[in-house]
């Protein structure tokens, strides 16, 4: 398979950005403490692994990968979607010094990369033109923003990411702002 110019650029930043993924997941296992937050990036180690794999043989070859990468499903695990189970953790700050990390710096490192990957994802799916290539994109996103979601709902689990219902009058605020378009006209 033959690539433009544009999607080179954009298969080759992406291609750095899994490699950073990587390289910061294999610093996360080597340093996490608590077992559901490197059981969770255990799980998904070796999904990058495969997805930054495929964008080399994208790279390399005159054709796309044979394998497929397969988003993995959404797992929801809090009980509510409006309402913590967890009290918010203690204040803290950046640490300017720190010669490891504690498991708050490690969810939030790899929940900010995952983030940081979808917005480059989400970007690239636009610009690629070639089908195959395009899809594989499109899959690479959704598997970032389902272990994006698994990283989120720990970090809430854990009090470190903040969860509240919006005020039911900001809701109906917004909400007064917009009508139905009828659909059979």
């Amino acid at each position: 398979m033959k690539l433009t110019s544009h999607e080179l650029n954009e298969l080759s930043e992406l291609t750095m950005s899994c490699f950073n993924t990587i390289t910061n997941m294999g610093l996360f296992l080597g340093q996490v403490q608590c077992q559901e937050l490197k059981s969770l990036i255990q799980t998904h180690f070796p999904l990058h692994i495969q997805d930054y794999n495929m964008k080399v043989e994208y790279l390399n070859k005159a054709e796309g990968p044979t394998s497929k990468l397969q988003a993995p499903p959404l797992n929801p695990v809090l009980q509510s979607y409006t309402q913590a189970p967890a009290a918010p953790a203690p204040a803290t700050a950046p640490r300017t010094n720190a010669q490891t990390l504690n498991d708050r710096e490690i969810a939030t490192a790899y929940l900010l990369t995952l983030k940081r990957a979808g917005r480059e994802y989400g970007n690239a799916v636009f610009e690629v033109t070639h089908p195959e290539l395009r899809s594989f994109l499109e899959q690479a996103f959704l598997m970032g923003a389902s272990h994006a979601y698994d990283v989120y709902q720990y970090m809430v689990k854990k009090g470190f990411y903040p969860l509240e219902a919006a005020p039911d009058v900001s809701i109906q605020t917004v909400a007064s702002m917009y009508q139905v378009v009828p659909q059979n006209q």
